[in-house]
C-alpha cells in the first residue's frame, strides 16, 4: 500500500508565525512556560482531568497529602470503570473512599456501571478547544474531539488538579493526511491498525499524531476516538482532531451542541512529520498475539480457530461498533465453539443499543452482554482459556494482560470480530455470505447524565470527610537520592517491556493498589517471578532494560511498587514517555545508554556506581556509570530538566509535597 513519510521544515510554525496546525494551537493557548520547540519542556495549563478506579485511590491520597481544598480545574471527573468485581470487600471499600474524596475536593463522581472513562467522558464533557490531563493512558482518545488529550501519571494529575501546570517534553507534529473512504468491512479499527503497522509501538514517540484532509469527512467523532485512543499504542504524546462539522453531530446527538466551537488547522499549515493514507485502500487488518505493533491482513492468518471473542471496551466504545455487531449476526447463531462476549462503553451507548433492538439481536445470537466497564481490557474477567485464541475490539494485548498468563489474544475491528464469531475461526470479514452491515442510529443519544453525581457546593464539602476502610493505604516514605550510586542489577528486561510486565494489572493485583508493600509482590513477575525476593535482599539496586521500556498504561504504580522494593536507577535504551515521568516522580534515576551496544554488556549482578551522582546530574547531559563487575564505564544521558532533576534528588515530587506542606506554600492549591 502506497505511503509517504518525510520531515518537514517546520521553522515558521517553531518562530510562532505563519500557519498553525490544529496541534500547535491547543499547545499555544495553554502555554504557561517553555516554547513551542521539539525537544524543550514546556508547561500547559490543564482545563479537564479525569481519573479512573484503578488510579484514583493514590490520586485521591495525593490530594489529601497536597492539603488541597478544592480542585481548581474547570472538570475534575473520576470514574469507576477498572475494578468492577466485587470479589471480596477490597474494590467496594475503594469506590465508596473514591466518591467520599469526590465530595471532599469538588470532583464529578461516575459510579460502577455508567461507563468507561473515555466515551463517557467525551460524551458528558468533551469540550473542543480544551486541554485533558488524566490518569490513564488512553485519556489521548478525547483529541477525537479537538481536545489536547494527555495521558499522564497519578502524581501529575493530582497537581493539575491543583492548579499546577502539566510537564511535557515540547513534541513534533505527525501530520497524517487522509484521503478516500472505507470501503466496506473496513472501519476506524483498521486505520489505526495500519498506521501500527506501518510504525510500531514505537513510532509516535515524542510526536503529537494529527488527522487532517479529506478523508476526515467520512469518520464520525466516536470513529475518530477509536484512532485516537490507539495512539497510545503508539507510544504518541497525544492524538488530534479537527473540531469540524462531524464533531457539531456528535456534541448535536448528546444535546450539547452548545459546547461546539470550531476549531481547525489554519491553510498552508506545516509538520515536521508527513505521513498520508488513503483509506479506499484499506483492508481488515488484525495485530497477532502479544503485541499491538504486530499487524497483518487479516487474510494472512484466516482459519485460526477462535476461541473467545469480545466487543466493546474503551477502544471500540461508540454504539456503531457494537451495532454492526448486532447487524452481522441478526438471525444468526454465534458458532458454538464461541464465546461472544459485549462490554459496553457506556450506560447511554447500552440504552441505546435497547431501545434500537440491536441488544436482542445479539442475546438471540447467543452473546453474552456484560456491564459497562473495562473489565477484560484491564484482566478483570473474561479471562481466555489457555493457549486458545481470543479476538478482541480491545487495545491492547501484551502477554498476560488478560489475565491469563500463556493467552493469545488478537486485536481486530468489530466487523472481523463478528465474522470470528459466527464461523469459529479468523474470517476476513469480506468473505461471510452477507452483506455488510447497513445502520440507522439514532439521530439523537438516550441520556444517563443525571447518574453522575456532580460536585458538592464548597460549604458541604468542607464537611465531608474521606472514609477510609483497613484496606486504603498510605502514601509511601521516600528518601533523597544517595551522594553516591552503588547498586546491583536486580534483573535485566528486554525490549518494550510493558508496564503490565513491571506490574501485573487484573483481578489479582489491582485490589491492592493502594497497599504499596502488598502491591510490590507483583512486580516483574511475569518475566522473573524472584524478582521481588531478590530485590528485597539486595535493597537499592537497579533495572537494565532495552528500547521503549514501560510502554502501556500510565499507572505509576510499576514505579511505586519497585521503588518500595529499592529501585533507585534504570538504565535503558529509551523508555515510553508516561512511565518515564512516573519513574521522576517517585525519586527513580532515567539514565539511556548513549551507545546502545553497552546494553549488551551488562549483566544482572553486576555492581553499578555513579560516584556524587547529583554532581554528575547537575553537569550536563551525559552521566559515567561504572560497571564495577566488569571494570567498565558506559556513558549515558539523563534527559532530565533542572525541574526532574530536582525532582530525582528529592527522592520525588512526595517529599517535596511534604516539605511544601509542612511550609504552607502549596495549602491553597490555588491557580492564578
Amino acid at each position: 500500500m502506497p505511503h509517504a513519510t518525510g520531515e518537514r521544515d517546520g521553522t515558521s510554525e517553531r518562530n510562532g508565525t505563519g500557519a498553525l496546525n490544529v496541534a500547535r494551537k491547543l499547545i499555544a493557548s495553554h502555554l504557561v512556560d517553555g516554547e513551542m520547540a521539539p525537544g524543550g519542556e514546556i508547561a500547559l495549563r490543564v482545563d479537564q482531568t479525569l481519573t479512573q478506579d484503578a488510579t484514583g485511590t493514590m490520586v485521591m491520597l495525593e490530594l489529601e497529602a497536597l492539603g488541597l481544598d478544592r480542585v481548581r480545574t474547570d472538570v475534575s471527573v473520576q470514574y469507576v470503570d477498572h475494578n468492577l468485581l466485587q470479589a471480596d470487600e477490597r474494590n467496594m471499600a475503594d469506590h465508596l473512599f473514591l466518591r467520599s474524596a469526590c465530595r471532599r475536593y469538588g470532583l464529578w463522581y461516575s459510579g460502577p456501571g455508567n461507563g468507561v472513562s473515555h466515551p463517557t467522558h467525551m460524551q458528558r464533557f468533551g469540550v473542543p478547544g480544551a486541554t485533558l490531563a488524566g490518569s490513564d493512558s488512553h485519556t489521548c482518545a478525547a483529541g477525537a474531539l479537538g481536545m489536547l488529550a494527555i495521558g499522564a501519571g497519578g502524581l501529575e494529575t493530582a497537581m493539575a488538579m491543583a492548579g499546577e501546570p502539566l510537564h511535557l517534553t515540547m513534541p513534533d507534529v505527525w501530520g497524517v493526511r487522509l484521503t478516500g473512504a472505507p470501503p466496506p468491512w473496513v472501519s476506524a479499527k483498521d486505520v489505526i491498525l495500519e498506521m501500527l503497522r506501518r510504525h510500531g509501538v514505537r513510532g509516535g514517540v515524542n510526536r503529537i499524531i494529527e488527522y487532517h484532509g479529506p478523508g476526515l469527512a467520512s469518520l464520525t467523532a466516536m470513529d475518530r476516538h477509536v484512532i485516537a485512543n490507539m495512539g497510545a499504542e503508539l507510544g504518541a504524546t497525544a492524538t488530534v482532531f479537527p473540531a469540524d462539522g462531524r464533531v457539531r453531530e456528535f456534541l448535536r446527538a448528546e444535546g450539547r451542541a452548545d459546547d461546539f466551537a470550531e476549531l481547525l488547522a489554519d491553510p498552508g499549515a506545516a509538520y515536521e512529520v508527513e505521513e498520508e493514507i488513503d483509506l479506499s485502500a484499506l483492508e481488515p487488518l488484525i495485530a497477532r498475539p502479544g503485541s499491538p505493533g504486530d499487524v497483518v491482513p487479516v487474510r494472512d492468518v484466516a482459519g485460526e480457530e477462535v476461541h473467545q471473542v469480545v466487543i466493546g471496551s474503551s477502544a471500540n466504545p461508540g454504539l456503531r461498533d457494537l451495532a454492526s455487531v448486532a447487524a452481522i449476526v441478526r438471525g444468526r447463531r454465534v458458532h458454538p465453539g464461541v464465546s461472544l462476549d459485549v462490554n459496553p462503553a457506556s450506560r447511554s451507548i447500552l440504552l441505546d443499543l435497547t431501545r434500537m433492538g440491536a441488544a436482542t439481536d445479539l442475546l438471540q445470537a447467543g452473546a453474552r452482554i456484560h456491564q459497562a466497564g473495562c473489565l477484560g481490557c484491564i484482566g478483570m474477567g473474561q479471562a481466555p482459556a489457555i493457549g486458545r485464541n481470543s479476538l478482541r475490539t480491545f487495545p491492547r494485548n501484551f502477554r498476560g494482560r488478560s489475565g491469563t498468563e500463556d493467552d493469545r489474544v488478537w486485536l481486530c475491528s468489530p466487523e472481523t470480530a463478528a465474522a470470528a464469531a459466527l464461523t469459529g475461526v479468523i474470517t476476513d470479514p469480506r468473505d461471510l455470505p452477507v452483506d455488510p452491515p447497513a445502520l440507522r442510529l439514532p439521530g439523537a443519544a438516550a441520556s444517563a447524565a443525571d447518574l453522575l453525581e456532580p460536585p458538592l457546593p464548597p460549604d458541604e464539602a468542607r464537611r465531608v470527610e474521606l472514609e477510609k476502610a483497613p484496606s486504603i493505604g498510605a502514601l509511601p516514605e521516600l528518601d533523597p537520592l544517595p551522594d553516591d550510586l552503588d547498586v546491583p542489577v536486580a534483573i535485566k528486561v528486554g525490549d518494550d517491556v510493558s508496564t503490565d510486565e513491571i506490574l501485573q494489572a487484573g483481578a489479582r493485583a489491582l485490589p491492592f493498589r493502594s497497599d504499596i508493600a502488598r502491591l510490590a509482590d507483583f512486580a516483574f513477575v511475569r518475566i522473573d517471578e524472584d524478582y521481588p525476593e531478590r530485590a528485597r535482599a539486595a535493597g537499592p539496586h537497579a533495572v537494565v532494560g532495552g528500547r521503549n521500556y514501560g510502554q502501556g498504561s500510565s499507572r505509576e504504580h510499576a514505579a511505586i511498587a519497585p521503588r518500595h522494593l529499592g529501585l533507585r536507577l534504570v538504565l535503558a535504551c529509551g523508555y515510553a514517555r508516561i512511565h518515564r515521568q512516573n519513574l521522576v516522580n517517585f525519586g527513580i534515576l532515567p539514565l539511556e545508554f548513549a551507545d546502545e551496544a553497552d546494553y549488551d554488556r551488562v549483566e544482572r549482578g553486576d555492581a553499578l556506581k555513579i560516584p556524587d551522582v547529583r554532581g554528575a546530574l547537575a553537569s550536563g547531559g551525559d552521566v559515567e556509570v561504572r560497571n564495577a563487575t566488569k571494570g567498565e564505564t558506559y556513558r549515558t544521558r539523563h534527559r532530565l530538566s533542572s525541574r526532574q532533576r530536582e525532582l530525582v534528588a528529592a527522592g520525588g515530587q512526595i517529599p517535596l509535597l511534604r516539605g511544601d506542606r509542612r511550609s504552607g506554600s502549596r495549602a491553597s492549591g490555588a491557580r492564578g
